[in-house]
Order: C-alpha cells, then sequence, then structure tokens
C-alpha cells in the first residue's frame, strides 16, 4: 500500500496520438516522484498513447481483464493514483490534485497527449485534467464517471458517512466490508467472481480517506459548471443498473460536451468494465478508432 519509494526508468521518448518509436522494451513498471508524492506505474504496448484512471478504493488491477486486449492496439498507462494501491498516501494539510499529478506524470514519462479512461472518481479526474490541460487530452472515456460539483444523493453519500464512521470505531477491514456493499456495487453483488475481485482490490487500500481529512483539490470553478468548454470527443459509459446519480452525471455529460455520445451498458452497475470488460473494451477501442484513425 502507499509509501512506495524509487525512482522509475526514464522513459526518453515523446509520444502523440497515433504514433509509436521502436526499441522500446515490451512493459515498463516503477515509480515517478512527482509533486511531493510517489506514483506506482505500468506502461506497455505500442500505439496511441491510452491513460486508464482507477476508481475509488481501487487501483491499477482494475483493468486486468482488460489490459492485453488495450495493450494489442495501443500504448497503455495504468497508474495508481495518490492515497491508491502502491502509490504514496496524501498528507493532512498538504493541498494536492490528482489531475496535477496526472500532468506531472505524463511530463516524467514524456507523453504529449492521450486518449484518457478514467473510472468513477478516476473519470472527475479525467474531466478535470482535460479542462485545465485540453492539449495534452486527445478523447476522453468516462465509465460510471464522478463529476465536481455534482449535488451528491443519500444513496451515495449516507454509506460513505458509514464507512467513516465503522473505520473509526470497528478498523478498516470491517468499513471494507461495508463499502463492497454500497447500492452502486448492488448489481456486481450478484455475480460472485466480481465480487471476489472487488474485495481482493478493496483489500489494498489502507482506508486513509476515511481516517484523514483528504486535502484533494479540484478545479476551480468546478467542472460541473465547465462541460460546456471541453474540447475533447468524450464518450460517456454508465451501468444501466448504476444509482441514478451517475445516470445524471452522464446524461449531464452528454448533454453540455459539445462533441460528446452517452452509452448505457445493459444489465451491469458500477463497475460496468469488471462487470463485462469485452464490452468496455470494444467501446474504447471503437472510440480510439475515431479519435486516432490509422
Amino acid at each position: 500500500m502507499g509509501g512506495a519509494s524509487g525512482g522509475g526508468p526514464t522513459v526518453t521518448t515523446d509520444l502523440t496520438c497515433g504514433q509509436s518509436r521502436s526499441g522500446w522494451v515490451d512493459a515498463d513498471a516503477g515509480f515517478a516522484a512527482i509533486g511531493g508524492a510517489t506514483l506506482h506505474y505500468e506502461l506497455s504496448g505500442a500505439g496511441p498513447p491510452l491513460v486508464l484512471i482507477h476508481g475509488f478504493s481501487l487501483d491499477h488491477r482494475m483493468w486486468d481483464a482488460q489490459i492485453d486486449a488495450l495493450v494489442a492496439r495501443c500504448r497503455v498507462l495504468r497508474y495508481d493514483c495518490r492515497g491508491f494501491g502502491r502509490s504514496s498516501l496524501p498528507v493532512e494539510g498538504q493541498p494536492y490534485s490528482h489531475h496535477e499529478d496526472l500532468k506531472a506524470l505524463f511530463e516524467h514519462l514524456r507523453i504529449a497527449s492521450a486518449i484518457v479512461v478514467g473510472m468513477s472518481l478516476g473519470g472527475g479526474t479525467a474531466i478535470d485534467f482535460a479542462l485545465a490541460y485540453p492539449e495534452m487530452t486527445r478523447g476522453l472515456i468516462l465509465i460510471d464517471s464522478t463529476l465536481a460539483g455534482f449535488r451528491w444523493s443519500e444513496e451515495f453519500l449516507g454509506p460513505i458517512r458509514a464507512c467513516s464512521a465503522t473505520a473509526r470505531v470497528a478498523g478498516v477491514e470491517a468499513a471494507r466490508e461495508l463499502w463492497c456493499r454500497h447500492p452502486m456495487f448492488a448489481s456486481a453483488q450478484r455475480k460472485p467472481e466480481v465480487m471476489a475481485w472487488l474485495h481482493e482490490i478493496v483489500a489494498g487500500y489502507s482506508g486513509w480517506h476515511w481516517l484523514h481529512a483528504d486535502p484533494r483539490q479540484s478545479l476551480a470553478p468546478p467542472a460541473i459548471t465547465r462541460l460546456r468548454g471541453l474540447a475533447a470527443p468524450t464518450l460517456a459509459i454508465v451501468g444501466e443498473r448504476d444509482i441514478t446519480d451517475f445516470h445524471a452525471i452522464a446524461r449531464l455529460v452528454e448533454e453540455q460536451v459539445p462533441n460528446a455520445r452517452r452509452l448505457v451498458v445493459p444489465g451491469v452497475g458500477h463497475l460496468a468494465n469488471m462487470e463485462v470488460p469485452d464490452t468496455c473494451t470494444d467501446a474504447i477501442l471503437g472510440f480510439l478508432v475515431e479519435c486516432c484513425p490509422p
């Protein structure tokens, strides 16, 4: 879990959409020391750059069922956001932002621009990144995405508050169990193999955000007021059985982002790409062809 350290391999090649360079090893993995944090990342494949950002309590492993198909077509960067997986933890009172961490990671790896894919919290990060750095964003794919400034329902917030209270009273392990029973995971809860995968990843989450005041910052003014300024082509994917908040966000994106469309994935909930990875991979690769034609 957090607190990893060490320098990652130096990547000396600029990447732009539709370009790849010969002479690279098949996969690089390491740590990037940026902005007061240490981020764990994996970089593999060749082709148009594609970045994968995980959701809250998860890490880069949530893309495991898709990575082989994506790497066959793209240069794929997947990483652990600050506070998750093998990356370092935030520090109370020291402000940071996930989108600035991502920008610094782009610079560390000399990625000029990419299609950015974000799931849940990762989707909110992708939106903020695209607004702050449009020249670095060739396209956006948002999977059951959050959105800074959105007014969340009690259905969403209530279980999160309960997890924080449980972590403080009964411990992080009990809070992890409670988290996996969140209503947004209801569809996955009917699929033992998906729940086993979710539990495996969440078991590696430290629970830091349940126990501390997170100094994370989003863009100001918030993204919800700036959607019409998103220049990148955008695909908003949402699971049919996800809770209403995430459907509302996907509709906002479809209605307000100039070049956006919405895809509702039948029969799945918040973990759309973990429940039906092949369906989501097909959507990602189809979008890639539109943004970066051969």
